[in-house]
């Protein structure tokens, strides 16, 4: 923090307007001082090596370079809110650590909500957002996915999902709690699952193998996946063959 005990904060927009608006409702929050202002991404950068703040409110679609791409050069990081009129990018940003998503335009108790939590996670250790990038890019299947409810983004666990269903450029997640829409590609979202509990059946549907029922073969020569909830899916050709040979 400051030496006058509050939170160095940057705001990274290539919006005057933007910057402004928010610099003018930070005001109101005493623990907290904006340090500085980035139009840009290489900007941001700069200002991160130079200002250090422990807080960064970070827009995506930036020239130069995107926020995305602004963490993934950073040699270091404070906490990160993102801030960014574009909804598809929500579960990209959580999954690189942000502390919350803020919807343009949102106000001042929409900012104060995120404060909360940003308040929260100063009294927590917690890996800096470079970290959990690299996290983010590694290998290891996701546990998590974040979902729009309305305004807000709610994490939703992969566990709970039966089903994805490519539904054109999204893909739709069938889960306990009802249908999310993720704004991902199916071959996208296969990437990282885990494989051992996750299974392509036909380019259109991707099965939790823990809430398959049975696969049933029709009279017909067809194979279809059976799932606790009653859904009946068809099993590509090809799949079959696959789960076949997985079954040896």
């Amino acid at each position: 923090m400051a030496d006058s005990g509050r939170v160095r904060a940057l705001i990274v927009d290539d919006e005057p307007i933007a910057r402004a608006g928010l610099r003018r409702m930070l005001a109101e929050f005493g623990w907290l001082e904006c340090a500085g202002e980035a139009a840009s991404g290489p900007a941001a950068l700069e200002s991160l090596e130079r200002l250090r703040p422990e807080l960064m409110f970070l827009d995506i679609e930036m020239p130069g370079l995107s926020g995305i791409e602004v963490l993934r050069q950073a040699p270091h990081a404070p906490l990160v809110v993102f801030t960014t009129a574009y909804a598809e990018h929500a579960v990209t940003a959580f999954e690189l650590g942000a502390l919350d998503y803020l919807l343009k335009p949102f106000g001042p108790e929409r900012l104060a909500a995120a404060l909360e939590r940003v308040r929260a996670a100063l009294g927590e250790p917690a890996p800096p957002a470079f970290e959990r990038l690299r996290e983010t890019w590694s290998q290891g299947p996701i546990r998590r996915l974040f979902v729009r409810q309305g305004r807000a983004i709610v994490p939703l666990a992969v566990e709970s999902v039966r089903c994805f269903e490519a539904v054109g450029d999204y893909v739709a997640a069938h889960a306990d709690n009802g249908q999310h829409l993720l704004h991902v590609s199916l071959q996208r979202l296969e990437s990282r699952l885990d494989p051992e509990r996750f299974e392509r059946i036909h380019r259109a549907h991707i099965v939790n193998l823990d809430r398959v029922t049975q696969f049933r073969r029709e009279p017909d020569g067809r194979l279809f996946a059976l799932l606790d909830d009653g859904t009946r899916l068809a099993v590509s050709r090809a799949r079959a063959q696959h789960l076949r040979d997985r079954a040896r």
